[in-house]
């Protein structure tokens, strides 16, 4: 038998701290990007030292190193969309955000706001908060915050899916063009995630799968909704695919670590097997 390797279809770039542990930050970016057909570009922003049990040091990448990465991408591959996570600082910010705006302004930006690990260890400053909603988010077509990252963007205490979709407007009104806000912090046997845009709000409901490896999940689905947009599928469409996948990808998880395990991404989802979502 003869391998036809798939297609790859649109290119995406991604902004973000790597995970020794592989099971968030670029590794998970990388792999989500892969099983979904694109091709997936980096530029570091800090290295972590961690596994399954929390971060134990972060070693910080300067931020002119930062910006040679993505400039020489952008000199020779290029890219279709721009998907960040882990920024670390305030400089950092602001240095993406003025090279968005003077070489990639037209492609799409998924901001997915990581601030702290799955064991609580902070990964983003007050400082980079704040400049991450005024430098970054303005730019945005989505933002993908869990409840307690819209907590600490909008001062909202969210309490059920009425004050998610209360946070998601506010978050709206602070310049994102749609903003998709995880639910799986809310105490319930159902997952339920809203998306806000102007069109109005879509709730998205799942079963909760009970499994301790949920380490990247975060990262997987903005990047799985970056591949969507990279690949031309509307806003809508890249998220109920990015839903399915981060799903198959829970329930099959290969329960590795003593900890917050990984989830497992090679999984592969077939674009022309989600055309009815249109």
């Amino acid at each position: 038998m003869i391998y036809e390797p798939t297609k790859v279809l649109g290119r995406v770039l991604v902004i973000a701290g790597s995970d020794s542990g592989g099971g968030a930050g670029i590794q998970a970016d990388i792999k989500t990007i892969t099983a979904l057909g694109c091709f997936a570009t980096t530029a570091i922003t800090a290295l972590t030292a961690q596994n399954t049990k929390g971060v134990f040091d972060i070693l910080e990448v300067p931020p002119d190193f930062i910006s040679s990465q993505i400039n020489l991408v952008l000199d020779d591959i290029g890219t279709d969309v721009v998907k960040t996570g882990m920024l670390n600082k305030s400089k950092t910010i602001e240095m993406i955000a003025q090279i968005l705006e003077q070489r990639i302004n037209n492609f799409p930006l998924i901001v997915d706001p990581v601030m702290t690990a799955k064991n609580g260890s902070k990964l983003l400053d007050d400082l980079a908060i704040m400049t991450l909603l005024v430098h970054l988010i303005p730019k945005s077509a989505i933002v993908t915050p869990n409840i307690p990252e819209a907590i600490a963007l909008t001062g909202i205490t969210i309490k059920n899916v009425d004050d998610m979709i209360i946070a998601g407007k506010a978050l709206l009104t602070k310049g994102a063009r749609a903003v998709l806000i995880k639910g799986g912090h809310l105490p319930s046997n159902k997952i339920t995630d809203v998306l806000i845009d102007v069109n109005g709000v879509e709730i998205f409901e799942d079963s909760r799968i009970e499994t301790t490896s949920t380490h990247g999940t975060g990262c997987t689905m903005a990047s799985a909704i970056a591949a969507g947009l990279a690949q031309d599928l509307p806003l809508k469409v890249a998220v109920l695919r990015a839903r399915q996948y981060v799903q198959l990808a829970l329930s099959s998880a290969p329960g590795f670590g003593q900890g917050c395990g990984p989830i497992n991404h090679a999984h592969t989802i077939d674009i022309l097997k989600i055309s009815y979502m249109r």
